[in-house]
């Protein structure tokens, strides 16, 4: 059990409406709110389950209603002074959040049946939540009060969740007080040496709180004795820091959890049965805690450092573990991370050279900024015990690399397969080779040519197939030039986008084309040109841009020689093109952004676009080069890409699926994503999104409010042209795009 004392996310008034009440319980996760007067009185509580009651019981539903009618007005409480033994008793079924008031009737605390998270200032310390990254300042600000808020700001430009720092009262915590060195050992008399040196008092000490206040990091402290935790509770820090030294010190233990602000206590120098002692102390207050691993030696030699004892330390305290780490480098705390830490506690210096132990154990801000890094890196590639399914990289290389059951020879409709007529042939494209003994025997509803693959409709119900669809705005179609005539077969476009490979750009139309089309006509530029060359305007390097710009001066060529080919009365094509602005490694600082939205502009301006419109298209935050992800810094933020088309007269294709990513990783509204990139908008790439890198993904699979956006689409864009932009959406003769201009239809 936990009691916890900041109650904000478990309270409304009596008088907030039913509404406001239920977004609190949605947001606390907990399934239940508490009802209070102007003055903190208890008067109710609300779970879902009185909800459901509530909307039983009445005639006609108001949200607007205050949420005392519908709470439960005689809820079960206890006095704040409960004992552990008496909460655990209030506990029931459906009974895991109990409040505690004092001897007024104040909500003051809320007892929780569980021990598995805690609040620490803004931070949750949980299994789902980010690792709590803390910067141990200690004493490494060798009494400097300037020093001590310089590694405030350092820590945070390094990433730091919070800054730890130490408080001691030397006369009461010393036998001999802050004045006698005398008669003690080497050892302690070294470190009261540095304390009586480099100690900050406690009004000093708060000024640099205040000032961790003004940056917005949050602080702990290590306090070292009963008058320095009565300093920081006043003061009102988020958490008390309990050291290795004192885990063992059961009355200073329970003096810091009377205070009920949340303990992170470090484990170094216990045994274990020591440390099963203290876990009993500190759960019989009920104080929010965590437990971190810790081996107390400076340097710690990799050889006792012990990672693996953080799973039997979870066990032991059944509660929130982390890792307190005094070696070398960066790399043991990362790998804590991998083993369960969800704290991680590194000492932090500006010169490692300066007096005092600490100094040589810690990081410099660049390596601790690097070890913050490493850390968010593991925790995305932790993932989770979910069933394993295939990322957007791995079903881009299953394509290229995998193998397929295709035809051995001609196959008309109404033939029973057997072994003869199946065999395994490389790309992926169709029913993977497993599918094998389910084919065998079934009768087919289709032809096939020798080489064609089988699909997964091939064991069931015959393919969704094209006819004529009704939309308010020009529609076309991805193809390459082998499937015009399957992509046409039984539906007429408006146009037809052509997605280029770099192959396609020596292919002369007159050999593709023996009749001019009906219709209009698009293309997409590639993206890799011969030689593994990425198209790539933004490049500081002076051959990739000459290059870039002879390439999509080839595009643009090709473009011009379609129109040959297509309706007399047709627009000038749109080109889709990513211009560049991807790196390999990690995003560039958005200050060198704008540079590189220039080196655009300027390198577009050299390609003659007579005929034609280019349009940049919208991208994602992390994109698929080849099956591989890279990070992309242009034409992700909405806010910039307008302000790039409307600085130079450009046109875009909004890629809905890239944008939608986009937005998610910038943690902006979709809808108004769309107001800013709409009105510059001539072309549209309708597909859905999943997450920050879920590309391509089916209409209406994904995240993006289809009615919403067509209904912006229809305001800012009612002229712009769209292709379903499905991926793999054209194998099966376009089995993908059909489902898609069937789910768009209704909305566009």
């Amino acid at each position: 059990m936990i009691i916890e004392r900041d109650v904000t996310s478990f309270v409304v008034y009596s008088g907030d409406p039913v509404l406001r009440a239920l977004q609190k319980i949605t947001a606390n996760k907990a399934r239940v709110i508490f009802l209070v007067d102007a003055h903190g009185h208890l008067d109710g509580a609300l779970s879902d389950g009185d909800f459901r009651r509530w909307i039983s019981a009445s005639e006609s539903i108001d949200t607007d209603a205050p949420a005392i009618e519908a709470a439960n007005t005689s809820p079960r409480s206890l006095p704040i002074g409960s004992t552990p033994a008496e909460i655990a008793h209030a506990f029931g079924a459906g009974v895991d959040h109990v409040p505690l008031v004092d001897e007024r009737g104040h909500l003051v605390a809320i007892a929780i049946n569980r021990a598995d998270e805690l609040r620490i200032g803004r931070h949750v310390v949980a299994a789902d939540a980010p690792t709590l990254v803390i910067s141990e300042i200690g004493n490494n600000h060798q009494g400097d009060i300037s020093l001590a808020k310089k590694l405030v700001d350092l820590s945070a430009e390094a990433g730091a969740n919070l800054v730890k720092f130490q408080l001691r009262d030397m006369d009461s915590l010393y036998r001999q007080g802050s004045a006698g060195l005398g008669g003690e050992d080497l050892g302690p008399q070294y470190t009261l040496d540095l304390l009586a040196k480099y100690n900050l008092d406690p009004d000093q000490l708060f000024e640099v709180f205040d000032h961790c206040s003004d940056v917005g990091v949050d602080v702990m402290c290590t306090a070292w004795d009963p008058i320095s935790v009565d300093r920081l509770v006043d003061y009102g820090v988020t958490s008390l820091k309990v050291a290795s030294a004192d885990m063992t010190n059961h009355a200073l233990l329970r003096h810091m959890a009377r205070s009920g602000t949340p303990l992170v206590i470090s484990t170094g120098m216990s045994t274990e049965g020591e440390i099963r002692e203290s876990v009993e102390v500190i759960r019989a207050t009920g104080v929010p805690h965590a437990f971190l691993h810790c081996q107390s030696t400076y340097p710690a030699p990799f050889k006792d450092v012990n990672l693996a004892y953080l799973t039997r330390l979870a066990e032991l305290t059944q509660a929130p573990v982390g890792y307190s780490g005094h070696e070398r480098g960066i790399h043991i705390p990362v790998a804590a991370v991998a083993m369960g830490a969800r704290i991680i506690e590194k000492h932090f210096t500006v010169d490692r050279t300066l007096e005092g132990n600490d100094h040589t154990v810690s990081l410099l801000p660049g390596e601790f900024k690097e070890m913050v890094q490493r850390i968010r890196e593991v925790e995305e590639a932790l993932g989770s015990g979910a069933p394993r399914s295939i990322s957007t990289g791995e079903m881009m290389n299953r394509v290229n690399l995998a193998k397929s059951l295709v035809a051995t020879r001609r196959i008309e409709a109404g033939h029973v397969l057997t072994a003869a007529d199946v065999d395994i042939k490389s790309p992926g494209r169709g029913l993977q080779p497993n599918a094998w003994d389910k084919l065998i025997g079934r009768t087919t509803t289709r032809g096939f040519d020798a080489g064609d693959f089988f699909y997964a409709t091939d064991l069931g119900d015959a393919a969704v197939r094209g006819r004529a669809y009704d939309f308010r705005r020009p529609w076309g179609l991805a193809v390459r030039y082998h499937d015009i005539e399957a992509m046409t077969r039984d539906t007429t476009p408006d146009f037809l986008e052509f997605h280029f490979s770099y192959k396609d750009l020596d292919i002369d139309p007159v050999d593709v084309f023996t009749e001019r089309l009906p219709m209009g006509f698009c293309t997409h530029a590639p993206e890799l040109f011969a030689g593994d060359f990425i198209l790539d305007f933004a490049s500081p390097d002076d051959e990739v841009l000459e290059r870039s710009v002879q390439e999509l001066q080839r595009v643009v060529d090709v473009t011009r020689s379609l129109k040959d080919h297509f309706a007399q009365d047709a627009p000038d094509p749109v080109i889709v093109t990513n211009l560049g602005g991807f790196t390999k490694d990690g995003f560039v600082d958005a200050s060198e952004r704008q540079v590189m939205y220039d080196r655009i502009a300027e390198g577009l301006a050299r390609v003659d676009d007579t005929g034609v419109r280019i349009c940049a298209q919208t991208m994602p935050p992390y994109p698929w080069h080849m099956g591989g992800q890279s990070f992309h810094n242009l034409f992700v933020d909405p806010t910039e890409t307008a302000r790039w088309a409307e600085q130079h007269g450009r046109r875009l294709c909004f890629d809905v699926s890239h944008s939608k990513l986009a937005a998610n990783y910038l943690g902006l509204s979709f809808a108004e994503t769309t107001d800013l990139l709409a009105p510059y908008t001539d072309h549209l790439h309708l597909v859905d999104a999943t997450g920050v890198d879920g590309e391509g993904v089916q209409v209406g699979d994904g995240e993006v409010d289809w009615q919403l956006l067509a209904q912006q689409l229809d305001k800012h864009a009612p002229d712009a042209s769209f292709i379903p932009e499905i991926w793999q959406g054209h194998v099966n003769d376009g089995e993908g795009f059909w489902i898609a201009l069937e789910r768009l239809e209704q909305w566009f």
